[in-house]
């Protein structure tokens, strides 16, 4: 049944112009909304905000209080598991949180909801909004490790020209493999077509994709790791997904494949990478995620020569808060007027 208001608390810092978007495109949205009580950004769209802000005792209070009243909150409660087990039991009212981040679900997890209020509270990601901003760092590893980035980098530094001019590889001559069509995986694929590249794609359903010139099965990875150029990861962190990229399918690249992880850390197996770099079969891995974040300093991942890291920053952008912000007044829509949510995380593999 279609109804009228939807109470909606933002648990996290938002910017106004974002905060606009969502009363604008849905107007039967009530915002409960108070920027003294969430932690101030370090960046655009820092969803955890400043670590050493904390609340006084009062301002604790009513920031429980504003969760307290509302239908539905925007964000995990300042991006901690406890804080959303809290609101959940806190609030029998509460039927749907939006995470802000497009996986979400090891926090979810983490929460340890029952599967009653599990069943109460549905629970949408911002899946999907990060898909340009990581497409095109995906294509930024491959052209590294294809042009050699970090032996340019060395040779200028050391004012070498180098012993002649050296063939470079043309991602246009390259056969890429991406584990994951799912909304970042697919538009990795058309980026990597755009630039002429045979594309491989990974899938459980065997449905066609756009771009992508073969399927592969998820139980022929292995195999088909061995007949590509360059292998990028767009999968979540699940049980599932756990180590999937481990010493088999390394053991099986061609040498001097390059791997680009967009994904999530947890999915490649870092000393069966490292082992791989060390032999060769891997010439080349473009990180913008680890197992472990920070990346401890012990990690021999810093001083690998051919391996490129990003602190896990590929998906910022100025234009991820305003993107969040009409998914979810989308959702808000599609809620109000009794329609099913999109991107809706599952409770089984929290993704």
């Amino acid at each position: 049944m279609p109804e009228h208001t939807l109470k909606v608390a933002v648990a996290v810092s938002l910017d106004d112009a974002s905060a606009a978007i969502i009363t604008g495109a849905e107007p039967r949205i009530e915002l409960l909304r108070d920027p003294s009580l969430t932690r101030p950004w370090r960046w655009q769209g820092d969803w955890e905000g400043e670590p050493e802000r904390q609340r006084t005792p009062e301002q604790q209070a009513a920031y429980e209080a504003m969760l307290d009243r509302a239908d539905a909150l925007f964000g995990i409660p300042d991006v901690d598991p406890a804080a959303l087990t809290r609101a959940v039991r806190a609030n029998e009212r509460l039927r749907w949180v939006h995470t802000t981040a497009a996986g979400g679900g090891g926090q979810v997890k983490a929460a340890q909801l029952t599967e009653q209020e599990l069943e109460r509270v549905v629970v949408t990601t911002s899946a999907g909004m990060h898909a340009s901003t990581l497409a095109e760092w995906a294509v930024f590893g491959v052209l590294a490790g294809a042009k050699g980035l970090r032996r340019l980098e060395a040779d200028q530094a050391a004012r070498t020209w180098g012993d002649g001019r050296r063939i470079m590889r043309h991602v246009s001559e390259m056969t890429v493999l991406v584990v994951g069509l799912g909304g970042i995986g697919t538009v990795v694929a058309e980026r990597f077509a755009a630039l002429g590249a045979t594309v491989w794609g990974t899938t459980r359903s065997g449905a066609p994709v756009p771009n992508v010139e073969r399927l592969v099965p998820m139980d022929e990875l292995v195999a088909a790791a061995g007949e590509v150029d360059a292998i990028i990861n767009t999968l979540p962190g699940t049980e599932l997904t756990t180590g999937l990229i481990g010493a088999d399918v390394l053991g099986a690249a061609r040498p001097d494949t390059i791997l680009v992880n967009v994904g999530r850390g947890s999915v490649v197996d870092e000393p069966a990478l490292l082992d791989a770099l060390d032999a060769g079969r891997i010439g080349f891995a473009a990180l913008d995620v680890t197992a472990i974040e920070p990346l401890p300093q012990e990690s021999r991942i810093w001083d690998h020569p051919s391996v490129l890291l990003s602190p896990h920053t590929a998906a910022l952008s100025v234009q991820e808060p305003h993107r969040i912000a009409e998914l979810f007044a989308a959702n808000a829509t599609r809620l109000l007027d009794g329609l099913p949510l999109q991107n809706v995380m599952s409770t089984k593999e929290f993704y």
